[in-house]
């Protein structure tokens, strides 16, 4: 008998898909990844360093601070005088308009012309001083800046900007600057508010020459760190020396990563790192998990999970939107483990967070974390059946998550008042979020054609619509199938199979007996309808219990895992009794077994061969005349031991020393189901 499944044949179509999935991978993850170098360290003033020895890997100034450096700029900016440019058209065109308007209107309010000669005189003081608009002066004055540089053609001349004219301000002097000899009220008739206009404009180059030359002077560090220089080691506390040194060679480190060689660089570098780690994980899957990486459904959501986490992260790193700690890592391994296996879901946990520490400052941190939290989340949840196993899950997730934390920072501290506490409340963010995790297995069911056991125990719910017309209608085959249920999850816990898996299919399997329930001996009362019919009809009849059950399947959307049961029960056997009656009745005649023979497949995993063991036992020890502890045994072993020599189970991946422990959970439990009882004595009167 053969333990695995057959070797699948070389299909080119099967390896292009397998490397379109592998480069699109590679290719969405490096995309979204920083393309930035990253100061992968983190640090505060007055901490103390968790890192290893820190060596300067090149020159680079320590740079002043940002408040000492703009307590120097602003020293310095005292001595700023901004440029503005002085236009004397401006006045000459407002004046020679003003004598046009004085000659063809103005001389009837004012006819003495020594107002106009006053008027003229004043605004040509104002005009060669300049006039500036209120809210540039504003601005200046907000600047706290005392005087501005006026370039009048090629002379230039410093003045304050308290002897600075607006337009409001010229006109009040021009109309109350000689109340004794020139009247207010007639001047304030001229609307002499026209011919105020502003002629100074600021010279933006000539003032930024002027600001950088002041701002040239200042010096922007405090020395230099020579290449290899000692910076910091493990334990030591951060001064403000350090700080700025620390801060200076991330700025450094910064500017030099975006240089266009820097980012080819780094480009090359993700490339590579990804495509080792991803190459990594599909052998793991090729040498450990050839069942996976055959199931296109099984590698689309290993990938993609692992592409949602990493570009999560580095968007998250990237925008710095929020804690990444807050992001359920565990969530990961834990549908993995649900829908596949714990150890893939580990490996698949594992790839995903080195993905993501390189987006990180500080990965170590980060990796120790999530491995250990996603550890915890795997073993803690080996199957999800009810909602509070999920909750107690994300609770030790997040449990992990603060001990491992409170561990690192620990050793790191000198001081429990050094301790890290603002952390803690992400990772009880994380824990909620990870609750999520049960509403998105149905998505993902749906999506990639997996059957948690959640969907699993809903099904073999006996309230449910399908079970309940099975009860009502073939109540027969019903019991059966609940014997079969509990005979077939008791030996897959037995040789650790899925039992949940097996008992719901146990349920269903014979769900096509209810089209024709009276055909079968279970559900017949004194009648037998096969009395009028021959024995390739009656064949056919029994036969079609797994076709019209396939039917049923597909009518109520059960689950493909489940349809499995139903059309491997049987397998490509025989219906022998009435195969063996009409062979005895035509003994001369070539009998066509495919006329007896049910459609098949045979049964290609450990739950569906137990089911098929089983199924054959239950009915018929049925049939036993007396239930001794040899006739269930000698029943039992003959039945499964034809079973195996038919070939029922060589593409199923179950062992003899497997099929040697069903033997014994059968001949056990049959032996409890068929026990004789205590007759009670009759009271004697």
């Amino acid at each position: 008998m053969r333990s695995f499944q057959s070797e699948r044949q070389f299909s080119y179509k099967e390896l292009l898909y397998k490397c379109v999935i592998f480069i699109a991978t590679v290719a969405v993850i490096v995309y979204f990844l920083p393309r930035e170098g990253t100061f992968n360290y983190q640090f505060d003033i007055n901490k103390p360093w968790k890192y290893g020895l820190l060596q300067a890997p090149f020159e680079f100034p320590i740079y002043k601070g940002d408040a000492e450096m703009q307590r120097e700029q602003d020293s310095i900016m005292t001595g700023y005088t901004p440029y503005y440019q002085l236009s004397a058209a401006t006045g000459e065109k407002v004046i020679k308009q003003f004598r046009n308007d004085y000659a063809n209107q103005l001389h009837r309010i004012i006819p003495n012309p020594a107002y106009m000669k006053h008027i003229e005189r004043t605004l040509r003081s104002f005009y060669s001083q300049g006039i500036i608009k209120a809210e540039e002066l504003g601005s200046l004055q907000a600047q706290k800046i005392s005087n501005i540089q006026v370039v009048n053609e090629n002379t230039s001349s410093k003045i304050g900007i308290n002897n600075l004219y607006t337009t409001k301000r010229a006109y009040q002097e021009l109309i109350s600057s000689d109340t004794v000899h020139y009247n207010k009220t007639l001047l304030q008739r001229c609307n002499l508010v026209n011919y105020l206009t502003p002629n100074l404009t600021y010279d933006k180059d000539k003032s930024e020459a002027a600001k950088n030359e002041l701002l040239s002077s200042l010096s922007w560090a405090n020395g230099f760190v020579m290449n290899g220089q000692k910076i910091i080691d493990r334990g030591e506390i951060i001064d403000q020396h350090t700080y700025d040194i620390l801060t200076s060679l991330q700025k450094e480190w910064e500017k030099r990563s975006e240089t266009v060689n820097e980012k080819r660089l780094t480009l090359l570098g993700q490339i590579l790192f990804v495509s080792l780690l991803i190459g990594s994980f599909v052998g793991y899957l090729q040498l450990f998990r050839r069942d996976y990486f055959q199931k296109r459904g099984s590698l689309t959501l290993l990938f993609c999970l692992i592409i949602f986490f990493t570009v999560i992260s580095a968007v998250i790193v990237e925008h710095s939107l929020l804690s990444i700690y807050i992001v359920p890592y565990a969530m990961m391994p834990i549908i993995i483990r649900i829908f596949l296996d714990s150890r893939t879901a580990f490996m698949a946990h594992v790839v995903t967070i080195l993905l993501c520490s390189i987006t990180l400052r500080t990965p170590h941190e980060f990796i120790l974390l999530q491995i250990t939290a996603g550890s915890v989340g795997i073993y803690s949840l080996r199957e999800l059946s009810q909602r509070s196993q999920l909750l107690r899950s994300a609770l030790l997730v997040t449990c992990a998550y603060a001990v491992m934390f409170l561990a690192l920072d620990l050793i790191h501290v000198n001081d429990v008042e050094q301790l890290s506490t603002h952390i803690y409340f992400n990772f009880i963010i994380n824990g909620i979020l990870l609750l999520f995790t049960y509403p998105l297995l149905f998505i993902l069911e749906k999506t990639f054609g997996f059957t948690s056991n959640v969907t699993l125990v809903e099904l073999s719910n006996i309230n449910n619509k399908l079970m309940r017309q099975m009860s009502e209608v073939a109540p027969g085959t019903f019991q059966h199938s609940l014997q079969l249920a509990n005979l077939t999850a008791a030996a897959a816990n037995r040789i650790e199979a899925n039992s949940q898996l097996v008992r719901t299919g146990a349920m269903y399997h014979d769900i096509g007996k209810m089209l024709n329930p009276a055909f079968f001996t279970e559900n017949q009362s004194g009648v037998n309808p096969h009395d009028q019919l021959s024995y390739i009809q009656s064949a056919q009849v029994v036969i079609s219990h797994v076709t019209d059950g396939m039917k049923l399947a597909e009518k109520y959307n059960l689950p493909q895992v489940i349809k499995d049961f139903i059309c491997t029960h049987h397998g490509k056997g025989l219906t022998k009794y009435f195969y063996i009656s009409y062979q005895n009745e035509h003994p001369d005649e070539e009998v066509d077994k495919e006329l007896f023979r049910y459609p098949g497949p045979n049964p290609f995993t450990k739950e569906q061969a137990i089911l098929m063991m089983a199924d054959s036992v239950e009915a018929a020890s049925r049939s036993l005349p007396e239930y001794t502890e040899e006739s269930i045994y000698n029943l039992v072993d003959k039945i499964i031991d034809t079973q195996v020599q038919e070939g029922y189970f060589k593409e199923c991946p179950i062992t003899f020393k497997d099929i040697a422990t069903i033997k014994s959970v059968f001949k056990e439990k049959l032996k409890t189901m068929y026990h004789t009882r205590i007759s009670y004595p009759e009271l004697k009167k």
